[in-house]
């Protein structure tokens, strides 16, 4: 039986007249990473901090560990880690300093201070910089630091919140790659807050998206996808006739058609057979290289889903 490390049933949270989380109902299984998508202001840090136990909901019922956030949070604090919106850490201390910090905090022994602190500053390539002041380091380091303090105890689940946000693109790639290197060596669970699309199709085994608080999908990445209404075919050659856009735009298949320089890119009402477009261009002299097709991407359809659900 798959276990459910997080289960949430119509869990609202409200702050006056602002439905922060509304009737939001989800589970989240162990050992993954889970993604929770959504734009600036739609709910993810309160849904992290009602997880937690740190506020107290409106309505509905969560359970992390299958402890009530309710009664429970102290307990669920204590097998989670959680970076949300600081890093936690003492600029004028040490990176090694920094851990050794929170690592009494957690009440580990001197040797497994010691211990834990190497294993992650080595894991995280931070160890030849160990004794370096933090208040002088990027951000992408701090963030790897940050991270790191949050995974001393060992936890069993671990939440972050917008971990790139700020980050250029090769810190951001570097961050995830050791975020999900760690996860699978400790088999933990990972419940992750962004608005980067890209960065939640290839890190996350699910992802939810979720708009002023209402949970919109919820589903593999693969599966979002084939939600999407885009389906488009490529077809890359040469001698591309000048006709070839009204008589394709013509076909009750094709949504739209553009042609640039060597290539027409052709948008589909759905997932149609497209072998009849493909002899259309060869009968008027196309010369073929090749063909893809394809469908949207994570983002296009978190678009396609924000637009079909308006404020």
């Amino acid at each position: 039986m798959v276990s459910q490390i997080i289960h949430t049933q119509n869990l609202s949270r409200y702050f006056g007249e602002v439905h922060a989380v509304d009737d939001l109902s989800i589970d989240v299984t162990a050992g993954t990473i889970f993604g929770f998508l959504g734009p600036n202001g739609s709910g993810k840090t309160t849904t992290i901090r009602l997880l937690l136990g740190l506020i107290e909901p409106t309505s509905g019922s969560a359970q992390v560990f299958d402890k009530d956030t309710l009664r429970e949070g102290e307990a669920i604090r204590t097998q989670s880690g959680a970076l949300l919106e600081q890093t936690g850490l003492y600029e004028r201390l040490s990176a090694e300093a920094n851990l050794d910090f929170y690592a009494r905090v957690w009440h580990l022994s001197s040797a497994e201070r010691k211990s834990r602190i190497q294993e992650l500053l080595t894991s995280l390539d931070l160890w030849d910089r160990r004794g370096e002041q933090v208040g002088g380091w990027s951000r992408g380091m701090k963030q790897k630091l940050a991270i790191a303090r949050t995974l001393l105890h060992r936890p069993r689940l671990l939440f972050l919140d917008e971990p790139t946000a700020g980050l250029d693109p090769v810190a951001s790639a570097a961050l995830l790659e050791d975020i999900q290197q760690l996860v699978r060596q400790g088999g933990m669970t990972v419940f992750l807050t962004t608005h980067n699309l890209p960065e939640a199709e290839k890190l996350c085994d699910e992802v939810a998206v979720i708009r002023q608080g209402k949970l919109l999908s919820v589903g593999s990445p693969d599966a979002l996808r084939k939600q999407g209404k885009d389906h488009r075919l490529e077809v890359t050659g040469k001698n591309i006739p000048a006709k070839i856009a009204d008589l394709l735009a013509a076909r009750p298949e094709v949504k739209s058609v553009q042609v640039q320089n060597d290539r027409v890119n052709i948008e589909l009402t759905g997932d149609v057979d497209t072998s009849p477009l493909v002899q259309l261009l060869i009968g008027q002299g196309m010369a073929i290289d090749e063909v893809k097709k394809g469908k949207a991407n994570l983002e296009e359809v978190f678009l396609e889903l924000v637009k079909d659900n308006p404020a």
